[in-house]
């Protein structure tokens, strides 16, 4: 016997819910960020930026970004005949993705642009990406970040920089001369060595009928984006660790000697895959000199920093504004959750780190343009200051938003999870925690014109606060013997960081804004946890000018 569904479910009343925060443009909508794009990369970046933040804030691309994350890649290892392929399988959520942010030029919009501003284009485009998924931005930025390297060697090169130049998403596998567009990925870190690549062990022998054609034969514990059309790589050859060009389709017109071995399940970052890999006699092309990889490389990386930065700007933001948007809607204890006094303090703290983390990234991309030496040196320690602290705030930074929401926001259906389980991998890719502050501490000793450009930058605030000026007077001081004490490198990558912040807002934020953060973070009853920032921090006019 049938029953009819009960429809007059009397407890079943909706009320005190807010509704979704979707269709709505990313970017008109966050007035910080806009201000701080325009400012640092010029007028010209409205167009691009709306036009995007338009896109992504849509409902359908939103749910893009959820399908891809709940349908993961899957490896192709062999075909049904038992061929090997290796080859990846998306959902079309993610193929949707990639062909949107590559139409829009988020690879290759910093090369292409012929304008200053052309990398902070590319950082403001993928923070504003990131918000609607993170994960395509993995193999779109090591795109863009790969053109310096491609360009050291452009007698092997310069086929693959004209298909990515101006290139549109064209996934399926064959030779490049046939593609409309291509993507970059890379395989650096082994098993035994992590971010101590010169443990590799990987090997290259050079083929003698080819000029700079090498066979190469190891293993990757890591290889980001496997769907790529060629991989950047590093290989032992008698000279030492040299960089090679690996493309997944041979000059022959083969399958290249690249096998899968496994994708790797990780805590977030799931539409995108990243893989074990193998190779077994890879044709590969070197890179500059042998035994000069890390020089040749290291373009890469630098630029592929900037990209966490990006990402991690955009899942503050989103998170940030999940959390605005709750406690406007949301009511307890007869008063909406934004008019309570404790939950106005953390918002209002939460947002004096997006603002800084804003003014931080955005500088720090306007340096990529730098042509001068001062300029450069400024760009190669600025990124890794930007790099260290952005990425350690972000995952307590969202965890903090995910409380706003209370039980709603720690449940799979809403975006904060996806959020929370994103923060913490731009912290560990292109050199973690560690590794970065070390770098830093190397760049302070090595490169005395980027303390100079450093503390010229953070100078040009003096006078503005007299916490700022303080802890001014003690990073000089502390500088001189900060790079001989490796086990204070957080603490000396920490302090450059929050100053520069500091410094930022006092020239181009709201005086309530730049001495609040001021206050909060550089005062001597600074504290540690959200929303304990005390009557110093300006409250109403922070969650005036953060009003989702």
């Amino acid at each position: 016997m049938l029953f009819a569904p009960k429809t007059d479910l009397e407890t079943h009343v909706v009320s005190n819910q807010p509704p979704e925060l979707s269709d709505r443009n990313l970017f008109t909508t966050d007035p910080v960020f806009r201000a701080a794009a325009l400012r640092e990369g010029g007028d010209w970046l409205e167009q691009p930026l709306s036009t995007l933040g338009e896109e992504v804030g849509s409902e359908e691309v939103m749910s893009w970004g959820v399908a891809a994350n709940r349908h993961p890649p899957e490896l192709r290892a062999f075909d049904r005949f038992g061929r090997r392929i290796d080859e990846m399988s998306f959902h079309p959520a993610y193929h949707a993705l990639m062909q949107l942010a590559m139409a829009h030029r988020i690879h290759d919009i910093a090369w292409t642009a012929n304008r200053p501003g052309g990398h902070v284009a590319h950082l403001a485009l993928l923070a504003l990406f990131t918000q609607a998924e993170a994960g395509v931005m993995c193999p779109v930025n090591m795109t863009y970040a790969s053109v310096p390297a491609l360009r050291r060697q452009p007698d092997v090169t310069a086929e693959w920089t004209e298909k990515l130049l101006g290139g549109s998403y064209d996934p399926p596998l064959r030779p490049i001369a046939e593609k409309s567009g291509i993507t970059i990925g890379m395989a650096m870190t082994e098993k035994q060595g992590g971010s101590d690549v010169r443990a590799n062990e990987t090997r290259a022998y050079p083929i003698e009928a080819r000029r700079r054609a090498f066979s190469l034969y190891g293993h990757k514990w890591f290889c980001s984006a496997p769907m790529s059309d060629g991989f950047l790589t590093l290989a032992q050859t008698d000279a030492g660790l040299s960089c090679f060009l690996v493309p997944r389709i041979t000059p022959d017109g083969e399958r290249n000697g690249i096998q899968l071995m496994r994708l790797k399940d990780k805590l977030g970052n799931r539409s995108n895959a990243s893989a074990e890999i193998e190779y077994h006699e890879a044709y590969a092309e070197l890179l500059g000199e042998e035994g000069q990889g890390i020089k040749v490389i290291i373009d890469m990386v630098h630029h592929t920093r900037l990209g966490t930065i990006g990402s991690t700007l955009g899942i503050m933001r989103m998170a940030l504004a999940q959390a605005i948007h709750h406690v406007e809607h949301r009511r307890a204890f007869q008063k909406r959750l934004i008019d309570q006094p404790a939950m106005r303090a953390v918002i209002a703290d939460l947002a004096l780190d997006y603002e800084a983390a804003v003014a931080l990234a955005m500088r720090v991309a306007r340096s990529f343009d730098a042509t001068d030496e001062e300029g450069r040196a400024f760009s190669r320690l600025s990124v890794a200051l930007a790099k260290f602290w952005l990425t350690k705030r972000a995952p307590n930074f969202v965890y903090e938003c995910m409380e706003c929401l209370g039980g709603a926001g720690y449940i799979e259906e809403g975006p904060m999870p996806r959020l929370y389980r994103e923060a913490p991998v731009n912290a560990i890719w292109e050199g973690s925690g560690n590794v970065i502050a070390l770098d830093i501490l190397r760049t302070l000793a090595r490169e005395p014109v980027a303390r100079v450009a450093y503390l010229e930058e953070v100078e040009q605030a003096r006078g503005g606060n007299t916490r700022l000026d303080g802890a001014i007077d003690e990073l000089v001081n502390g500088l001189s013997r900060a790079s001989s004490e490796e086990g204070q490198a957080r603490a000396t990558a920490e302090q450059m960081a929050v100053v520069l912040e500091a410094s930022l807002l006092m020239r181009h934020a709201p005086s309530a804004i730049a001495d609040s953060f001021c206050a909060a973070r550089l005062g001597a009853d600074r504290h540690l946890c959200y929303g304990a920032g005390g009557q110093a921090v300006a409250v109403d006019a922070i969650i005036a000018r953060h009003a989702v």
